[in-house]
């Protein structure tokens, strides 16, 4: 232990010196701005270019595919809905642990799947509720309170209604992606899970008949992830934390980037040593605890304000198919504004959530992808839907700003306002501590993101370089260097780059998951068919 925080200090103390230049982060974009715009280009191909929108192709997929699964699997996000909440609370957990597959239509020995769990006694490293927290983590984060705000801020109170829709398919996308990863796990020797799209990708195709087709494209989604994990999962979050720290204390020192990205990265490094296991233990509690603290101010407010609470659901629905936000055009605009900034919030589809969700306790794949369907109805559907009944209440009749501002940016008591910049100021109306409380929640978000994010790139960066101990090292020592980067800089480029990066995944994660979706209804059945036997006994 003593070793790594040594090793990690060596390794970020020059970043607090060259944080001292005031041309460091800008001569980094200048040089990254080309590549970073490129690639964003690339993986947000446009299929059709109105005179108010753009489709690019990836929301096209995201949305195509969640719609494809829900049909497939009859609407499985309302169905299992209350099934799924069971599942969390242990209720089915005899199933989980005490019943062999083989009763069920598995044929191999032991009821162990081909090509997949080694071991079934050692059947994963984390319970359901800790796999959830885990990755609701890794979704739930500044997105919400700064992505829900710029899509309102661009489309309208309708964009609100559209993320919703957008959310509610994403959970059959979710449902999928997760029993896929915990159906081609790995399990080590020493009950260590490795799984994700990696996984079902190689596994799934080989069993195809696609092997070196199949480890390419595994290959391709690993690094992606790689990339995201430090940008978009990090440096982005520790950049935003540090900014809402240093306006909180008017720190304007030089260094103050470097020093608060020096304490996150030792928060962080204690939190990502002790490996899924010691995240699930932070998660659990973290993750429940900031959402609550997040949701009930949004309550107060919404509920102070419940005379305006009828008002403000109309005007969404009704803006919703009739915009008249600024700019935004037709009804095809304001959807286009809503399906994206949930895209970004829930990255269903992506597939990074099932990283998490593979190191699950259960001997029954289609039981965690029933957990993972509540991922983006938490989310999306119920904290995104608070930031925006709190946006919507406190502008009321535009009375604060007009809708459809140019690049989301609004004008508030004239002074320019965008992002987070208009969830708190909606908060500061209502609540007089709003600053030192969103700067609790930016940072929680922050740090619960970059931790959940740790792990994904790690299971990534061992998919490629290996599972030893040197490997798991020098991943984390880079992960916590990229933190003090982020916090210290204002690479607006790594970041665009980064974000990229993240929705890049949905590409080769799409691949698998079309052609491996039958699998998911098998899996289904035999988990439905334990439950309804047992109970039956």
């Amino acid at each position: 232990m003593k070793t790594f925080i040594y090793t990690t200090i060596a390794l970020i103390l020059p970043f607090i010196s060259s944080a001292q230049d005031k041309g460091l982060d800008q001569k980094i974009d200048e040089a990254f701005q080309p590549v970073a715009d490129a690639f964003f280009d690339a993986i947000f191909f446009i299929v059709y270019e109105g005179d108010t929108f753009s489709i690019p192709f990836v929301l096209v997929l995201l949305v195509g595919s969640a719609l494809f699964f829900t049909v497939y699997f009859g609407f499985p996000n309302i169905r299992y809905f209350g099934k799924a909440i069971n599942v969390v609370r242990g209720k089915y957990d005899h199933v989980d642990h005490g019943v062999s597959e083989a009763m069920y239509g598995d044929s191999t020995p032991g009821g162990d799947a081909i090509e997949t769990i080694k071991d079934e006694n050692a059947d994963g490293e984390v319970s359901h509720f800790q796999a959830l927290a885990t990755a609701v983590s890794g979704t739930v984060g500044n997105g919400n309170i700064a992505g829900v705000a710029l899509a309102i801020a661009l489309g309208g109170p309708g964009a609100t209604f559209w993320m919703i829709v957008c959310g509610l398919l994403g959970m059959s996308t979710k449902f999928v992606e997760c029993t896929l990863g915990v159906q081609f796990r790995d399990v080590g020797e020493d009950g260590t899970v490795y799984g994700g799209p990696m996984y079902y990708i190689s596994k799934g195709l080989k069993s195809k008949g696609f092997a070196r087709i199949g480890k390419v494209i595994a290959a391709i989604f690993a690094v992606f992830c790689i990339g995201g994990s430090f940008g978009g999962g990090n440096a982005a979050q520790s950049n935003q934390a540090t900014i809402v720290i240093k306006e909180l204390f008017n720190w304007e020192s030089t260094a103050a980037g470097a020093i608060v990205g020096v304490v996150l990265a030792a928060l962080v490094g204690i939190i990502i040593i002790g490996g899924i296991k010691r995240i699930a233990q932070v998660t659990e509690k973290v993750v429940p605890f900031m959402a609550v603290m997040y949701v009930v101010a949004c309550l107060y407010i919404i509920l102070s304000n419940f005379s305006l609470v009828d008002d403000a659901i109309s005007l969404i629905v009704r803006e919703a198919f009739n915009p008249t936000a600024f700019g935004v055009g037709s009804i095809i605009g304001v959807v286009i504004v809503g399906f994206q900034r949930a895209a970004f919030s829930n990255e269903a589809g992506a597939g990074s959530a099932s990283i998490a969700h593979s190191a699950v306790k259960t001997k029954y794949s289609a039981s965690e992808g029933l957990v993972a369907l509540l991922e983006p109805f938490i989310d999306t559907v119920v904290i995104c839907t608070m930031t925006a009944l709190v946006i919507i209440i406190f502008n009321g009749d535009s009375t604060v700003f007009n809708y459809g501002g140019v690049n989301g940016v609004v004008m508030i008591d004239g002074v320019p306002a965008e992002g987070a910049a208009i969830t708190a100021a909606a908060f500061s109306k209502y609540i007089s501590f709003s600053g030192p409380f969103l700067t609790i929640a930016v940072v929680l978000f922050a740090i619960s993101t970059m931790i959940s994010w740790s792990y994904y790139g790690l299971q990534s960066w061992m998919f490629i370089f290996g599972k030893s101990k040197w490997s798991d090292l020098t991943y984390k020592l880079l992960f916590l260097a990229f933190i003090v980067i982020g916090a210290a800089g204002d690479m607006s480029a790594v970041w665009t780059f980064s974000d990229a990066m993240i929705l890049a995944l949905v590409f080769p994660n799409m691949i698998g998951l079309l052609i491996l979706f039958p699998r998911v209804k098998e899996e289904l059945g035999k988990y439905l068919g334990a439950i309804a036997t047992l109970k039956k006994g």
